[in-house]
């Protein structure tokens, strides 16, 4: 029997329950009040699970922030993935991977804010971090596969490019002068400074 085909234990499903309550209780309670305004006690008790074994799955409101906030993430790379393959000019393309980002970190604009700081100042070893790291590295792939497209831009440029599109997003995201600017407005703001480096 090989052992991906063996049934998952009860010990497993059991911590995956556990898991998926407490993302869900977390992703809720930050939805409605931010994180600022909620505690570990509360995600503990809404989760149904003791503060102790919550925990076990993230040491810190940071880390349940990031929990919750690389799913949508992910989801939002994943739409302007799709999206992006559909589009031939490169500006659009980067636009269109962007734009799903964007609109998924501003749906709480303070819990966005605090997780491209947690993103950036967390403990790089701790798994929340590292997959979010993975994902800010998917984003700068997803951007330099569509700059290498036709053979417009070279691996190396293109990667360079990316990560300075990167750079953008997450700076025009988390800028404090712009807390109070609409999404739209962020969109075409870093639409902007895209234009202005990528390759005629």
């Amino acid at each position: 029997m090989h052992l991906a085909s063996q049934p998952v234990s009860r010990r497993e499903r059991n911590k995956q329950a556990k898991l998926d309550r407490i993302t869900a209780a977390a992703r809720e309670l930050f939805a409605e009040h931010g994180i600022d305004d909620v505690t570990t006690q509360q995600i503990a008790e809404k989760a149904d699970v003791g503060a102790g074994t919550l925990f076990l799955y993230a040491k810190s409101k940071g880390e349940l922030l990031l929990l919750v906030q690389n799913s949508a993430y992910a989801d939002a790379l994943a739409k302007g993935k799709a999206g992006a393959a559909e589009i031939s000019t490169p500006l659009d393309a980067v636009m269109a991977i962007i734009q799903p980002v964007v609109e998924c970190n501003r749906t709480q604009i303070d819990n966005g804010r605090t997780y491209l700081r947690e993103m950036v100042f967390g403990d790089p070893n701790e798994p929340h971090h590292q997959a979010a790291l993975t994902l800010a590295a998917g984003t700068e792939g997803t951007i330099a596969d569509v700059l290498q497209r036709g053979g417009r831009t070279g691996a190396a440029t293109a990667a360079t490019l990316a990560r300075t599109v990167s750079a953008i997003m997450f700076l025009t995201m988390g800028a404090s002068i712009n807390v109070s600017r609409s999404t739209d407005e962020l969109i075409l703001d870093i639409r902007g400074q895209v234009a202005a480096i990528l390759p005629a």
